[in-house]
């Protein structure tokens, strides 16, 4: 058994992939289902473009208000430096943060919409070469309506330990531009390719006030857990869980199901799901000062 526990642990290291308060919300909702009313007749008894247009603008104008007040809202949580979290002023809590590479691949959607039904979040670390069409574009925007926060996997995901400086800095910033483009807003995390970062992608991804991210344990890249039922078993019961854990999974097609029977094991065990807008970050660190 220590045997096996070493050999994942090096498969660990060396092989990962790469809110407002309820009131406030319910306002918002009534307020959403109240102009949508309005606008579901003109004086004809017709639906307009001009209904429409209206309509979708007032929708995005809510989102945008409810990034913001999410990015003003106190930190509750820090990053260590092993990459764990910590409740800022309950070190004790039992917290885990779960997080998903590759996005927006095949399962993504599927997966932010398990997560939605159970009420907890996730990060979606985001390749560029999964959002270089129309189609594409419009997942990583459901996504992110959804309330889940968009985070930087880079443009093609290369090492970033292969390529040049120059290289580095355009898989960074302009995956950055990309998200901003499509959803508004740019990442406010930041996971390298396998994990593998340099001074200079460091240096890159500090000048774009995102938090550094690796993580703590995963295990769906490994042939033995690419199923439903021994993916949920091992990221449940896995000795490297822990208060603060940060969990890689990433968008494949045995870890979208096995996400729900994952969620709701770590909560069996008394774990709360961190939501990822309440973590300390350079950019709502510097906005919450303000």
């Amino acid at each position: 058994m220590k045997a096996k526990i070493l050999i994942i642990g090096s498969l660990l290291l060396l092989g990962g992939c790469g809110a407002t308060e309820e009131k406030q919300q319910a306002n918002t909702e009534m307020s959403t289902a109240e102009e949508k009313q309005k606008a579901e007749v003109n004086k004809d008894g017709k639906v307009t473009e001009e209904d429409a247009a209206e309509e979708e603008t007032k929708e995005d104008s809510t989102e945008v208000t409810a990034s913001q007040e999410a990015a003003q809202t106190s930190p509750q949580y820090r990053m260590k430096a092993d990459f764990s979290i910590q409740n800022i002023k309950v070190p004790e809590e039992k917290v885990v943060l779960l997080t998903i590479d590759d996005a927006p691949d095949k399962n993504a959607l599927a997966m932010a919409e398990t997560l939605k039904d159970l009420n907890v979040k996730a990060i979606f670390f985001v390749n560029g070469h999964f959002i270089d069409s129309p189609e594409e574009g419009e997942v990583l925007r459901q996504i992110h309506k959804m309330g889940f926060p968009i985070g930087n996997h880079t443009l093609s995901h290369q090492s970033l330990k292969g390529i040049t400086e120059e290289e580095q800095r355009r898989e960074i910033v302009g995956l950055n531009d990309r998200v901003e483009e499509l959803i508004g807003e740019r990442p406010q995390f930041f996971r390298a390719p396998f994990g593998e970062n340099t001074d200079f992608s460091k240096n890159v991804v500090a000048e774009e006030k995102m938090l550094l991210m690796n993580w703590t344990y995963g295990y769906d890249w490994v042939k033995e857990f690419q199923s439903k039922e021994a993916l949920a078993n091992i990221m449940i019961n896995t000795p490297y869980l822990r208060n603060g854990a940060n969990l890689l999974m990433h968008d494949r097609e045995w870890t979208s199901a096995a996400l729900a029977d994952i969620v709701k094991g770590l909560q069996n065990k008394g774990f709360k799901i961190a939501d990822p807008m309440l973590i300390e970050t350079p950019k709502n660190k510097t906005t919450a000062a303000q």
